[in-house]
């Protein structure tokens, strides 16, 4: 390892730009001629359209145009769809209601947009947006799952009857019934994951622009895969030609899963583009993105978990109803199956597994994948449970997750993984050392004279990464491949740079790939180049989502590296008329090994493009380019303990200890990935004491559309968290990396709650574990 190769915690090189407000997003996009939208939309969950009126708003200052749905519709703009199909156990597919870019029959929830206004300024926009009058015949609302299942409920989709979108199980139903009627003890728990609004800093944002003399479009938006809002734009939308629309995602401000998705704002603006003759921008407000941006999570879960007179855990049976809200979303269907039910055996070794989840209408927001994905949802469930297991068998919390924990790998689970490598017994003696777990009863007495209640509370999380492979997510229902794509430039003077289809939202990806490239052969950090996020730069990519651009992203630049070097190797070889076999990179030179024999790197680069004196038959150039598609997925994991202290009076929860052991396999920059970790516990954390969408159960109005209502944590919420890495490399990808970006956000909600819960010494609390719910719990127990 260099300074700057892998494994050194090098600042990042995007910071400069963000740091100094240089940094350029989407909304700093200006082009001239360029015009504002701003979109019309439903202020009620559910309505039928009688009728919309644009005379007024359409004779007022600076409009330009006024499209509705119906237009669009005559101009064949497709459906937004879903791109994952999932079947009934019936094997009937799954049911997917029409979702159009702008609703011209029905609207299904509060924000649903009807219309667009074109103007030459936003207030302008804004002023004849809210002139354009829109008749409702109002209908009547469901917005909870397991409510809107229910005979005599209202019906959002006559594709989908019940409201039910598909009843999918995976596993064996019968071992598992089995396993829990033969158990010595069953664990028997009703468990609630809240709904989440993603609140990345950077609020969606699109610019439209149709180039009428070469029938062309370029969509500038804030995407975490802008190859594939291409694809399913020009593919399924019918808004451009694949070959005549270009996408680019600039500097995005998180993402956090709210922008994998292609919403109707690009669709529309777009299109409205060519409507109008004129660019459009769209910036979405902080009320829009509460109104629109698709939610996360949103599961009830019944569970039982069967344990033989050894405590072995020997049976898992789960029943979820999970919240899809009024449409399918782009990954939504995956999210509560494969991303759930697939890591439902967690680390631990449970020989039967079963689950069924029913996914369901309702009158919200789409939810889809929000940090983690499934894989919280899967953890919480499965954490809170063997925690509640331990404490009715009356045993430690810590010794019940050893006894079960799976210590043999590869180790293929009921559930489809097959876990390729883990020391899980490592991360949690770490996390216990590191928490001082068996001093905790001297703490908590200390506590207890001081009034105050103590609790600690522990979670082993696992969750699979970088999904793979393409052939297999096909066979489940992927519509499109998981691969990922690199091409690795090095130019005539020895800069690289490196064009990669994973897509950077905050994740540092221009320094930790730079990093690859500077430890492969010893140049700065500085000579090299990343470059994302432009269709019409990269041929094709999958984007970042899933902690997918280590583990999969920077391996396909390694497959592209490797054939790099060899042609390097070849031309050094032939240069200094040595053995290709005997050349070696060091520092930035290709030498002939055991001898004094050198050659400066950009000399070799020089040589490639001159041509003069390369090997016979060799092509000019310095260039390849490389696909890779990984044999499967990656499977961090770690143990995470919470300390906290409970004010009996207030019900106030403050976090006096937070300690997070995690296993992301090899490291490329351990700062980076500290701050991953940070920023995920941060929002497990909010999860788990503040953050709550909540609609109106009567009429469907969200409540939590501002920061007003909607808690998000603050610095004062959180401690300082004791991090460590028990690192097993991963088998399955060149780097033997695992990824780290969510595990913080998966880990963090049931260690914090399991540590609530113990403090208080009243099991049942849901998320958010506000100071009303947790001094309510307090004084149901007194």
């Amino acid at each position: 390892m260099g300074v700057e190769g892998i494994g050194a915690s090098v600042a990042r090189k995007e910071d400069k730009r963000f740091l100094t407000g240089k940094g350029r997003y989407t909304d700093d996009m200006s082009v001239p001629g360029m015009k504002y939208a701003f979109f019309v939309r439903s202020p009620y969950a559910h309505a039928k359209i009688k009728s919309i009126d644009m005379s007024a708003a359409k004779d007022m200052p600076g409009v330009i145009g006024i499209l509705e749905g119906k237009q669009l519709q005559a101009d064949a703009i497709g459906n937004i769809i879903c791109g994952w199909m999932i079947h009934s156990r019936d094997g009937s597919p799954m049911k997917m209601g029409a979702w159009r870019p702008l609703a011209h029959e029905t609207v299904r929830y509060v924000g649903d947009a009807v219309a667009i206004v074109v103007a030459d300024s936003l207030g302008e926009a804004r002023d004849a947006a809210e002139a354009v009058v829109v008749e409702y015949d109002v209908l009547p609302a469901v917005t909870e799952a397991v409510k809107a299942l229910e005979a005599g409920q209202p019906q959002l989709h006559p594709e989908a009857p019940n409201n039910l979108i598909f009843d999918w199980q995976l596993g064996d139903g019968d071992a598992a019934d089995k396993a829990i009627a033969e158990a010595a003890h069953v664990t028997e728990m009703t468990i609630r994951n809240n709904r989440l609004a993603p609140n990345p800093m950077e609020p969606r944002a699109t610019l439209g622009i149709y180039d009428s003399a070469e029938d062309h479009y370029t969509c500038y938006t804030t995407s975490q895969n802008p190859h594939v809002a291409r694809l399913v734009m020009s593919a399924f939308y019918n808004v451009a030609p694949e070959n005549k629309l270009r996408v680019i995602a600039p500097d995005v401000g998180g993402g956090f899963g709210s922008k994998i998705y292609i919403y109707p704002e690009e669709i529309v603006c777009l299109w409205a583009s060519k409507k109008t003759g004129v660019p459009v921008k769209w910036t979405c407000d902080r009320t829009e993105a509460f109104l629109t941006d698709a939610h996360g999570r949103d599961h009830v879960s019944t569970v039982k978990m069967a344990f033989d007179k050894d405590n072995r855990i020997t049976g898992l049976k789960v029943d979820t109803i999970a919240n899809l809200g009024a449409y399918m979303s782009l990954f939504s269907s995956a999210v509560p199956t494969y991303l759930y039910a697939t890591l439902l055996s967690g680390q631990y070794a449970i020989p039967a597994i079963h689950a069924n989840v029913r996914t369901v209408y309702t009158n919200t927001v789409p939810v889809d994948a929000y940090r983690g994905a499934g894989r919280p949802e899967a953890t919480y469930l499965l954490e809170r449970t063997i925690e509640t297991a331990a404490r009715e068998l009356g045993v430690s919390p810590a010794e019940l997750r050893r006894k079960n924990f799976i210590r043999t790998f590869p180790y293929q689970t009921p559930v489809i993984m097959t876990y390729d490598a883990g020391d899980y017994e490592a991360s949690l003696e770490a996390a216990m050392a590191a928490s001082d777990w068996n001093g905790f009863a001297a703490r908590k007495a200390e506590a207890a004279r001081r009034g105050m209640k103590r609790g600690i509370g522990m979670s082993c999380y696992i969750e699979a990464c970088g999904i793979a492979p393409s052939a297999a997510v096909g066979s489940l229902g992927a519509g499109v491949g998981l691969w990922e794509s690199a091409e690795v430039r090095v130019n005539a003077v020895g800069t690289i740079e490196v064009m990669t289809g994973s897509h950077s939202h905050g994740q540092g990806h221009e320094t930790t790939f730079a990093q690859l490239i500077a430890d492969r052969f010893g140049i700065p950090i500085d000579n090299v180049n990343i470059v994302h996020g432009d269709t019409d730069k990269v041929q094709m990519g999958m984007g970042t989502y899933g902690s997918r651009s280590g583990a999969v992203g920077m391996s396909a630049v390694v497959k592209a590296l490797d054939k790099v070097e060899a042609k390097a190797k070849k031309i050094a070889a032939h240069l200094m008329e040595a053995d290709e076999s005997d050349i070696v990179i060091e520092n930035g030179e290709l030498k002939v090994a055991g001898t004094d024999k050198v050659l400066p790197w950009f000399q070799v680069a020089l040589a490639a493009y001159t041509a003069h004196n390369l090997p016979p038959g060799m092509e000019p150039g310095l260039k390849e380019g490389a696909f890779y598609d990984p044999s499967n997925f990656t499977f961090p994991a770690g143990c995470y303990i919470c300390e906290v202290e409970i004010d009996p009076e207030t019900g106030t929860t403050e976090i006096v200890q937070f300690v997070a052991a995690d296993d992301f396999g090899n490291i490329i920059n351990p700062m980076i990935v500290e701050g991953q970790v940070h920023g995920g516990i941060a929002q497990g954390i909010g999860q788990a004491l503040l953050e709550n969408v909540h609609y109106d159960p009567q009429n469907g109005q969200l409540i939590t559309a501002s920061y007003m209502d909607y808690a998000m944590p603050r610095a004062d919420d959180l401690p300082s968290f004791k991090l460590s890495h028990q690192n097993t490399p991963c088998p399955s990808n060149p780097l033997g990396i695992k990824g780290c970006g969510e595990a913080g956000a998966i880990g963090s909600p049931p260690a914090l709650i399991n540590a609530i819960t113990d403090a208080i010494g009243n099991n049942n609390l849901t998320m958010p574990a506000t100071p009303q719910k947790v001094w309510s719990a307090i004084n149901a127990v007194n």
